[in-house]
């Protein structure tokens, strides 16, 4: 193996290396790992070699970071399953699978391919899934379009698994379940649903099994004898259960007592109490209990999937282990390696007062200033920092201070790669599961009051009107003379009583900063709105607890002005600090908000419109054209005598609409405080696409800003620390710290002129160019990475709240509650609680006055006899009926008044029969009047 720094890698062998893994491909971090590479200027080299044997035709890119090597092509006689043709590399895509519970799926291209339209799902039927499971990497060979020019396929091969691991509730089979007198049969026969590719067919499992806890998962897990034994302990220093949930994990069967409650902050037990996995409570009882798998064998077309129990999670209804499933379920990186705390324990040793004289000399001195921290009342990581101060110009300069989180978080190191896999904190209602280690997350580089920190800063100075006339980006110390919360920050510019006048009474020293801030935060929100600046406000649920942690109830989170005042100041911060880095023209990583379909426009102007509300069209562009099979089937009925003189049926696609941000703010506007707001906003939020990173900026469309990264949050996001490091190695570079003015009326994607580069030309220092200290492909991948992980954290912290909302409401089965209508679909009506942050389902099934039909047209539900129809924004009072908890939903059945109820008809069956014979009815008629038609011509 090569030393680092001694690239001396051939051809040949990295072919040999790649033909030897898995599947005969390789990644990028296994290339890597495996060539033992140390810095980025090795790793640089091998992505020019595979760039260019890619090039040559040596090998072929599946994904961003993916190599495999291309196989010769196969004899004529090899065909595939489409039309006689075999999988070529015209008609290949690779994707991830999101498979849905009724068995059948949908790939998204990752890579842009021409023959695949842009943002086009491809169906994957369940006959075609090959084994696939949720989530998996997988090749489409893809079938022709159908008439409506809808994409499907089959998978081919299944590139990457994505479920080494996961969660379910264990069962006994066969005599284990009949001893212990639990539900189920000798030899368990569970008919396939379809997930795993062996649908309508019956897989036996003779055994012990796992059925997963996700609803895409439809088919069980075999759990072989002798591997229902967990390789993991219950008690390990890595668990964050609560007391009560620890108690109730008794050696030789499942203790039933409360026990003692938690701290109500879900923090793990300490490290001295803990017990190793050795010591670790046996489980005599395993049937019903949420364990957590490692897939040993992964399903194929006639088998179920193989797998060992890892570890055991408990009741899913005990305190603590819902928290628990959802890590494991969205496979969250939770034990920090011996070899990563190691590292943080090192690095944190590094203070203000271990830099040497040189160093401090090259960071400009804060520490004389009353600079503060602004979070929330739980939080344990400070890392940003503000303050406000008048210009004698009659400016303001606002400063933002950041954890300068890189100095600790070196690139390469173990600390580095831990962190990158993790790409983010995930913050769930009572704990969290932070990016870095506490010595560093809530210790060394959190900005906390009275101690000496590194930072990087943003100094900017403002006009009245908010405009941002400069900036400059240095490196910087800073101690925090106070830890404010936003409750606290709220009393002092808002005081409307008799205990705020109280709080700024206690912060009287610090009110001309508040006053400060709280104005200058008011001139950058109105800045924004100038721009266009989209701001929804949408409300998001807050659990609360009791003090021994348990749950009370689920609210509405309040906004207000304290927690903008911190939005804006690190919007600002964010947007000079993107638009520094651009003007550089080296590769970086941007926050970008692309612009929304044109598809998903239309359908949201479309709803609007029942409302009485639209974006301001005055016409959308339309391209109107006909399928070939229409016009084929239009002169086979001309030929035929038929009226084929007749224009073959038209089909409308919008092709693109000329939607700027300026128009979402003023719908914005025009609905606030109107009873449609909660379901215009909710539309348009969804009418939306998704933010995420990438190395190409794009701008971001809801801020209408040109520019826009991610700064302020290094503690807790990756991406902020690479363009830390960005920042970090141009200053060192000798780039111009100082930045120019960014105006609204600079260069806009979105105001109808052509997006414009701001920079013209790299700057230089001397005779030194300036060049990205990370290349582009590495970018690329860092950008792909983080917005999954952002992803995949977002949704397990949704899923948990889900997962509260279902528990508090356990108890309220028969209760009923006012509720609102927040859309209609073919399945039933979805509803919100009035007072509530709870949501549930209203199944067509529970209306049982009529026989009713989902109307997509016009997006109702509608009764076929009494016409009575349900559509979005109607308030209805409803019965919260059952609690479906596999599936973690709540199913709600509308009360009618006795005024407007209906009969209830006997049977479904009954009234399909009456419209039989209806239908019956009226053919006959038709026919009788057609044969007395044609017996008064013969006459």
């Amino acid at each position: 193996m090569a030393q680092p720094g001694n690239y001396r890698y051939s051809d040949n062998e990295l072919l040999r290396r790649i033909g030897r893994s898995p599947n005969g491909r390789a990644g990028y971090k296994q290339l890597v790992r495996e060539l033992g590479m140390g810095g980025g200027r090795e790793r640089r080299l091998l992505l020019e070699q595979l760039a260019r044997m890619t090039a040559r035709g040596d090998l072929a890119k599946i994904d961003r970071e993916t190599w495999t090597i291309p196989k010769p092509k196969e004899a004529s006689g090899a065909r595939g399953a489409r039309g006689g043709q075999g999988a070529t590399r015209e008609n290949l895509a690779a994707g991830r699978l999101d498979l849905h519970r009724d068995g059948y799926g949908f790939v998204r291209p990752e890579a842009k391919q021409e023959w695949v339209p842009a943002g086009g799902d491809i169906f994957i039927s369940p006959s075609d899934l090959g084994g696939a499971m949720q989530g998996d990497q997988v090749l489409v060979e893809l079938a022709p379009l159908d008439r409506e020019g809808r994409l499907s396929g089959r998978i081919v091969r299944i590139l990457n698994r994505r479920n080494p691991t996961m969660v379910g509730i264990f069962h006994y089979g066969g005599g284990n379940a009949m001893r212990r007198g639990r539900a189920g049969a000798q030899g368990r026969g569970l008919q396939g649903r379809g997930s795993q590719g062996y649908a309508q067919s019956y897989v036996a499992i003779e055994g012990n099994y796992v059925t997963p806890l996700d609803e895409r998962m439809t088919q069980p897990i075999l759990i072989p004898d002798g591997c229902e034994i967990p390789l993991i302990g219950t008690r390990t220093p890595d668990r964050v259960l609560g007391a009560e949930a620890l108690a109730q994990m008794t050696p030789k069967g499942r203790g039933r007592g409360t026990g003692t409650q938690g701290t109500g902050k879900g923090e793990p037990e300490p490290r001295s109490t803990e017990r190793s996995s050795e010591q670790a409570p046996e489980w005599d009882d395993l049937e019903g209990l949420a364990v957590d798998v490692e897939v040993t064998e992964f399903p194929t077309v006639s088998k179920p999937a193989r797998g060992r129990i890892l570890e055991i999670l408990g009741d899913q209804n005990a305190f603590g282990v819902d928290v628990e499933i959802v890590i494991r379920k969205h496979h969250l990186p939770h034990r920090f390696p011996e070899n990563v705390l190691a590292d943080a324990r090192e690095e944190a040793r590094e203070t203000v007062a271990t830099l040497g004289a040189e160093e401090l000399a090259e960071r400009r001195d804060f520490r004389g200033l009353p600079i503060v921290t602004i979070d929330g009342e739980t939080a344990r990581d400070f890392d940003d920092a503000v303050y406000a101060i008048s210009l004698p110009n009659g400016n303001m300069q606002l400063q933002v201070h950041i954890a300068d989180v890189s100095n600790y978080v070196r690139e390469g190191t173990a600390l580095d790669l831990e962190a990158r896999l993790r790409g983010t904190s995930v913050y769930f209602p009572d704990r969290a599961i932070p990016m870095l280690p506490q010595e560093l997350s809530t210790d060394i580089c959190s900005l906390r009051p009275d101690e000496d920190r590194l930072v990087l800063s943003c100094l900017m100075e403002i006009q009245p009107q908010g405009e941002v006339l400069g900036f400059e980006v240095c490196e910087g110390i800073i101690r925090s003379a106070r830890r404010m919360t936003y409750t606290q920050v709220q009393s002092i510019i808002e005081p409307a009583g008799a205990e705020d006048h109280a709080v700024r009474a206690l912060y009287g020293d610090l009110l001309p900063e508040f006053d400060r801030m709280y104005a200058l935060s008011k001139m950058l929100n109105q800045k924004r709105v100038r721009r266009g600046s989209i701001d929804f406000d949408l409300p998001e649920p807050v659990i609360q607890f009791d003090d021994l942690g348990a749950m009370q109830g689920v609210v509405r989170s309040e906004r207000k002005w304290a927690n903008r005042l911190i939005e804006e100041f690190m919007l600002a911060a964010n947007e000079c600090v993107a638009t520094w880095i651009e003007r550089q023209n080296i590769p970086s990583i941007y926050r970008i908000h692309e612009k929304p379909e044109p598809k998903k426009v239309l359908e949201f102007e479309e709803t609007a419109a029942a409302f009485g509300y639209s974006l301001g069209f005055a016409s959308l562009p339309v391209k109107k054209f006909a399928m070939k099979s229409d016009r084929r089937d239009q002169q086979r009925r001309g030929e035929r005598g038929g009226s084929g003189g007749r224009r073959p049926r038209e089909h409308e696609v919008v092709e693109d609409i000329p939607v700027t941000p300026r128009m979402y703010q003023k719908l914005t506007d025009k609905v606030a405080g109107k009873p449609e707001e909660r379901i215009l906003s909710y539309l348009m939020l969804r009418s939306l696409r998704q933010a995420r990173y990438s190395e190409q900026n794009e701008g971001h469309f809801a801020l209408a800003a040109p520019s826009y990264t991610h700064f302020t949050s290094p503690i807790r996001r990756y991406p902020d620390l690479i363009v830390h490091r960005i920042v970090k190695d141009l200053l060192h570079a000798g780039a111009n710290p100082v930045g120019a003015a960014i105006l609204n009326a600079g260069p806009n994607p979105w105001t109808g002129a052509p997006p414009q580069r701001l920079g013209a030309s790299p700057q230089k220092s001397g005779s030194h160019v300036l060049i990205g200290p990370i290349p582009t492909p590495e970018l690329a991948a860092i950008a792909q990475e983080t917005s999954v992980t952002e992803r995949r954290a977002a949704d397990a912290e949704r899923e948990l709240i889900e997962w509260k909302k279902i528990k508090f409401m356990q108890d309220r089965v028969g209760e009923d509650f006012d509720a609102l209508i927040l859309s209609a679909t073919k399945y039933g009506l979805f509803v919100e609680l009035d007072g509530l942050f709870v949501e549930g389902l209203v199944p067509l099934s529970s209306l049982t006055d009529d026989y009713y039909t989902y109307r997509e047209n016009a997006r109702q539900v509608c009764g076929q006899r009494n016409g009575r129809c349900y559509s979005m924004g109607q308030r209805v009072r409803v019965l919260l009926d059952r609690i479906d908890k596999m599936q973690r939903r709540l199913q709600f059945a509308i009360l009618e008044e006795p005024s407007t109820a209906h009969p209830r008809p006997s049977q479904d069956g009954e009234y399909k029969k009456f419209k039989r014979q209806k239908s019956t009815a009226a053919a006959k008629k038709k026919t009788g009047k057609a044969a007395a038609k044609g017996k008064k011509k013969r006459r």
